[in-house]
């Protein structure tokens, strides 16, 4: 289910021909738009658009969703590690896409789309999410996703409806749209090309360890105070309102949780799944090929890469109904685990696979489930409580301060001492009750605020609200280097480990320039390694992305390029460049294809959302849009101008 509303709120066509849009709405906005009609605009109202509102909620959790795919795309597992700015911007361009979505709502109210019943009522039995065991829509799974979530069935229907209105008018505008085969052919000749190295890695753990004097350890020790300085810490009180802390106050009846346990059989009653491998060749002779390489030890990533006109997938956890073909499932759930089967023609073509793993089945009874269900039904119901109870907290605070806090709230109370980083003086993370994002927040707040200051209640990210109050300063130091020997001892050893490695690398680079590359010019003992050919887009094991990055930008083989990373240092010569050849490799063809002609009917969707954009400007609450600005961004994006 909640896949399904991102997917209709965010993630849907109409987010798709918002992406390349950004900030187009700020540009066109203007400053009495932000100030005209505001002084009585609700608190939690970012924006309007006629009759159409955008909440601080809805903007949040957009804004959320967002940072979780500009994480991964940056290379990060935590939002939090993402630049201010970066966060910002990002939380700028969710506000874009909800601003789009309500026009083009509008504009299908003004048209008079009419969806007809039926087409709301086919299009909710047709989402899988609400299908039952039996592949039919089940009423009493309807209402058990609803529940989960908190959402009304009116509300459901008013989405879908809303939904099919906005694809009705924009589909037939993109529809025709598809990509010329020049485009596709020079798209896969740059998404395919496959680059071959020889590389050498030049490790800081395997340089051998020198024996420092006193003297170096003292000399390292005032070269580098701010590594051994005890940092401050400070004493706060913290009030935290959020859906975690909401839910624990929620009691849910038996009967509820009984219903959703049985709405879950296929989750608490699994059978036997497999993890498997599997290769799908175009001829017999192909099969038999690929069947060869693997069964001669050949790796699941080396396979993929040179099986480039066979179809290669890895399913994990897999039932056999979940495989599409039923001849080929009957053939994964009767082999043995760790034995190559194939080649065998199926109605996919020839196959070859191998089983990793065989999970046996199992079920979870209603007691051993109940503490996850209950957990389920709270936290979906938390949500909608947590903006309620907000004034309430916030009268309270207001009223007594921290110390007079109803119990009847959900907020939860605690109080301690932390660093910057969250940490306390044992180093463990302080044991704040919230998200990482949100205890992130907490601490910059804590760390920014003045000892003394009378709290205030904050918006943070996951639809969190908070408080603090701080007590007591404790400055950081420079920690005496008697009590800190054993630091210095070995920050000294691992800098000195690096330099060796930095000077064994750097003269294997110098070398290898003059000699023509890595293989010619490594010294004895140090290994040349093979890696599988690099692809732009499909990662080599153990092979950094950094350096394939720099490998194609190499105009000609025989170049050599040096890369520093964090354990070590890498040199890689470039020693093939294999062009793709685009009639062995159909289905990626196909693939580049499709995705371009998408592209092309989202820049025909991005122009008709420009022309709607100039029909009505939004009204912008300044004050909510900087609060929900300044809780993504963290207290070093507040200083930042506002769109």
């Amino acid at each position: 289910m909640i896949s399904f509303l991102r997917r209709v709120l965010v993630d849907s066509w109409l987010g798709r021909i918002i992406a390349g849009l950004l900030f187009l709405a700020f540009v066109g906005w203007g400053v009495g738009d932000v100030l005209t009609n505001m002084g009585s605009e609700r608190a939690d109202v970012v924006a309007r658009i006629g009759d159409q509102t955008i909440t601080t909620d809805a903007l949040l959790s957009a804004t959320q969703n967002e940072l979780q795919q500009t994480a991964r795309q940056f290379g990060v597992t935590d939002p939090s590690q993402l630049p201010p700015a970066t966060r910002r911007q990002v939380a700028q361009q969710a506000l874009q896409r909800l601003l789009m979505q309500s026009e083009m709502v509008r504009a299908a109210d003004r048209l008079k789309l009419i969806v007809p019943d039926a087409a709301v009522r086919d299009e909710i039995f047709g989402m899988q999410v609400f299908k039952g065991t039996d592949g039919r829509f089940d009423r009493s799974l309807f209402d058990a996703r609803l529940r989960q979530i908190g959402m009304t069935e009116s509300r459901l229907l008013d989405l879908v409806r809303q939904d099919i209105a906005v694809r009705g008018l924009a589909e037939p505008l993109q529809g025709g749209a598809t990509a010329p085969d020049i485009l596709v052919r020079r798209a896969f000749a740059f998404d395919a090309q496959a680059r071959t190295i020889d590389l050498v890695r030049v490790l800081d753990g395997d340089q051998p360890a020198p024996t420092p004097d006193a003297a170096q350890l003292h000399r390292y020790y005032d070269n580098h105070p701010w590594l051994f300085r005890a940092p401050e810490y400070r004493h706060a009180r913290i009030v935290i309102l959020s859906p975690d802390t909401v839910a624990r106050s929620i009691e849910i009846p038996d009967t509820e949780l009984r219903k959703l346990y049985d709405s879950e059989q296929a989750k608490y009653h699994v059978p036997e799944t497999r993890d498997v491998q599997i290769v799908t060749a175009p001829s017999q002779a192909r099969a038999q090929a690929i069947a060869a390489q693997w069964q001669s030890g050949a790796d699941w990533a080396t396979l993929q890469a040179g099986a480039k006109d066979s179809a290669t997938v890895e399913m994990n956890s897999v039932r056999e109904s979940a495989i599409p073909s039923p001849a080929l499932a009957r053939l994964v759930f009767a082999a043995p685990a760790n034995a190559l089967q194939g080649p065998s023609q199926t109605d996919t073509g020839w196959v070859i696979f191998k089983v990793t793993q065989v999970t046996p089945p199992h079920d979870t009874d209603f007691a051993a489930a109940r503490t996850e269900l209950r957990d389920q039904i709270a936290h979906a119901q938390a949500g909608a409580l947590v903006g309620p109870r907000v004034q309430k907290l916030q009268d309270a605070i207001a009223g007594g301060g921290l110390d007079h806090i109803p119990d009847n709230l959900g907020a939860v109370a605690i109080a301690g001492t932390l660093d910057a980083q969250g940490r306390t003086p044992d180093g463990t993370p302080a044991p704040i009750p919230a998200s990482d994002a949100l205890r992130q927040a907490i601490a910059a707040r804590i760390f920014s605020q003045a000892k003394g200051a009378n709290p205030t209640l904050v918006q943070g990210p996951d639809n969190g609200w908070y408080a603090v109050a701080v007590d007591t300063v404790t400055p950081g130091r420079l920690q005496p280097f008697d009590t800190v020997g054993d630091s210095v001892r070995a920050a000294w050893l691992d800098a000195a480990r690096r330099h060796a490695a930095d000077l064994q690398a750097t003269s294997l680079y110098l070398t290898a320039k003059g000699r023509g590359g890595v293989a010619a010019a490594a010294a004895p003992g140090q290994q040349v390694e093979h890696p599988a050919p690099l692809t732009r887009t499909r990662p080599v094991e153990n092979v950094p992305p950094e350096l394939a990055q720099l490998v194609f930008r190499l105009p000609r083989t025989g170049q050599t390029v040096m890369l520093d990373q964090p354990d070590g240092f890498y040199v890689a010569t470039l020693t093939a460049i294999t062009q793709p050849d685009p009639a062995a490799q159909p289905m990626e063809m196909q693939r580049i294809r499709t995705g371009l002609s998408q592209s092309m009917q989202d820049d025909i969707g991005i122009a008709y959302a420009m022309a709607l954009q100039k029909s009505a400007k939004p009204k912008i609450n300044a004050s909510a849009l900087n609060t929900v600005l300044s809780s993504v961004a963290g207290p070093s994006g507040a200083g930042e101008s506002s769109p």
